[in-house]
């Protein structure tokens, strides 16, 4: 499933490949987000081009819409997104809290976090849902993914200890009733050409270091494929999550993938995770970057939106491989921006997250 290729001698970095169902692929890894399995602004064929291996979807969003048992019935998520790659589900947990973190129009919280799941009120139409860690699990074999997330709940950044502590506890609940549904539905597979998803656990417990050395221990203690960073202060507070890395170092398996979830923000940040350990990373920053006109070089960011940018005939970056920069200057790109085309949202998506797959090349011959 998981095999260390080599190790860094300058660092922790490693580099591995994961076995999946749907295909091999290396790590370190940044995986896109196609949170309505699709990768905003840019098709399957973009993808392939740019590099990416792996791709991340949104099991609350699809269950919402289309609904999973629809996407089963047409075959299953590859075949419906037309991507023949590995891809990875979330659990739905980040996203029911993060329902929780807005209010519907009469003031009430769209979210409430009990003892046996999660209860949010749709952002599409405003019904009412339940979801509990078996019912995520079936969502995810459903889709068919290729690796699912024991179901979790989110810490916020700001939790003060005891909620904090009360939170890494229902996670690890959770975590156990994941993994046996998982186990149930696993059978399924023994008379199939396939074999199950790979399941992740996710370690929680804030920003307290006895609580995250607790969790860890818990988790890692269980019979799970993958091991994940969670919580919002992963990938949003840095200084923090890199004193997190640090001190769960030696409690983490060297046999298992470690996937820091919802990180990847900029290439330093990414280039710090890989120095301490960590193999995956997902984060929707490049391409909504790309969107709003911030595109990455390797100088930092340029604003496309700028008017020293009207009339430069130089492609975003020299050395830049991709589509775009192979093809467009900044002048029209920075037209087609200025006049909302949205043809620019593929082009600069495109440059951006090849970007980010050379940064990974990079890292990758490095150790």
């Amino acid at each position: 499933m998981f095999k260390i290729l080599k190790k860094s001698k300058k660092d922790r970095a490693r580099l591995g490949k994961i076995c999946t169902n749907h295909g091999d692929f290396q790590t370190p890894i940044f995986m896109p987000p196609g949170t309505q399995a699709s990768v905003k602004a840019i098709g399957p064929d973009d993808l392939s081009k740019i590099g990416v291996e792996i791709l991340l979807v949104n099991t609350l969003h699809l269950a919402l819409q289309p609904g999973e048992n629809l996407i089963y019935d047409l075959g299953g998520i590859h075949s419906f997104m037309n991507w023949s790659g590995p891809i990875l589900s979330d659990s739905g947990g980040f996203q029911a809290w993060s329902f929780g973190q807005n209010r519907t129009k009469s003031g009430k919280n769209m979210a409430k976090i009990r003892e046996d799941g999660i209860e949010f009120s749709s952002p599409i139409d405003g019904t009412k849902h339940f979801i509990t860690p078996e019912k995520s699990i079936e969502i995810q074999h459903k889709l068919g993914v290729d690796i699912i997330m024991a179901f979790d709940e989110c810490s916020p950044d700001n939790d003060d200890k005891e909620y904090a502590k009360k939170s890494m506890n229902r996670t690890h609940k959770w975590a156990l009733r994941s993994l046996k549904k998982h186990q149930e539905l696993s059978k399924q597979y023994q008379n199939q050409d396939k074999k199950p998803p790979l399941i992740f656990g996710i370690i929680q417990g804030g920003i307290f270091e006895d609580l995250r050395k607790e969790s860890t221990k818990f988790i890692t203690s269980l019979d799970f494929d993958g091991i994940a960073l969670g919580g919002e202060t992963i990938g949003y507070n840095m200084p923090r999550t890199l004193e997190i890395l640090d001190y769960l170092q030696d409690l983490l398996p060297e046999n298992k993938p470690r996937y820091t979830m919802g990180l990847g923000s900029s290439a330093q940040d990414i280039i710090e995770v890989v120095k301490r350990g960590v193999d995956m990373f997902d984060c929707v920053a490049p391409t909504r970057t790309a969107r709003h006109g911030s595109l990455y070089t390797a100088q930092g960011n340029i604003r496309i939106s700028n008017s020293q940018f009207k009339k430069d005939i130089q492609p975003i970056e020299e050395n830049c491989d991709c589509y775009t920069c192979q093809n467009f200057s900044r002048a029209y790109l920075n037209h087609l921006y200025s006049v909302k085309e949205p043809l620019y949202l593929r082009l600069a998506s495109i440059h951006n997250l090849r970007f980010m797959m050379r940064l990974i090349h990079k890292l990758r011959n490095e150790i």
